[in-house]
């Protein structure tokens, strides 16, 4: 589980093609402190299994259902990247709960400077809209944002300068793709009403 707010802007050292996979090695001194095989970092919101890990960096097999489902499969070396560590049980919640499994892509439609903040609009694919909310939480390739328009087929996200600065959201552009995973509780909301259950009321109760 992971907050959305990111430790460390990372770089890709080397992409392997792999059968119906990749390797990724990745450079991030902060998130590999301490980090053993089989911990697990975020990469752009997207939750990735060390392989190994030597001198700032760690490597991590990424399966096809991965390349299909995010952006991950167009990094190349030297692309930037967004890395996060897990958090820790009994630390800060600075973000929102964020499982690290994308639910799709969008595209970066605009962005407007403003003086201290700048507004990007993002496409939002049909079948997410209907659970991005006006002031609710979204992940953006692993960062945890608030809201500011929900439109149907759009939303857009206000960045104030740190997140500028110190993720791969400053230097995105018009027509780039990014990782989205809305929030699962409203996920988990939707699976109880659908199965005529009330999630206010005990176990197994019907509306």
């Amino acid at each position: 589980m992971f907050t959305g707010i990111v430790e460390e802007l990372g770089e890709v050292t080397a992409v392997e093609p792999l059968a119906e996979a990749s390797r990724f090695r990745l450079r991030g001194p902060v998130v590999t402190e301490g980090a053993k095989h089989g911990d697990s970092i975020a990469v752009n919101g997207v939750c990735l299994t060390v392989v190994e890990t030597a001198d700032g960096e760690f490597t991590a097999d990424v399966m096809q259902e991965t390349l299909n489902r995010s952006s991950l499969g167009s990094l190349v070396q030297g692309s930037r990247v967004n890395l996060e560590r897990p958090m820790a049980l009994g630390g800060r919640l600075g973000g929102h709960l964020v499982q690290g499994h994308v639910d799709g892509t969008g595209e970066i439609l605009s962005r407007t400077p403003s003086e201290h903040w700048e507004l990007v609009k993002v496409a939002l694919p049909a079948h997410l809209a209907r659970y991005v909310v006006e002031k609710g939480s979204i992940t953006v390739d692993g960062v945890s944002l608030t809201v500011v328009e929900a439109a149907a087929d759009h939303f857009t996200i206000s960045l104030i300068p740190t997140t500028l600065g110190l993720t791969t959201l400053g230097i995105k552009q018009p027509g780039d793709r990014v990782n989205l995973e809305v929030d699962v509780l409203a996920k988990y909301v939707e699976r109880l009403l659908a199965a005529g259950v009330d999630p206010l009321h005990g176990e197994g109760e019907q509306r």
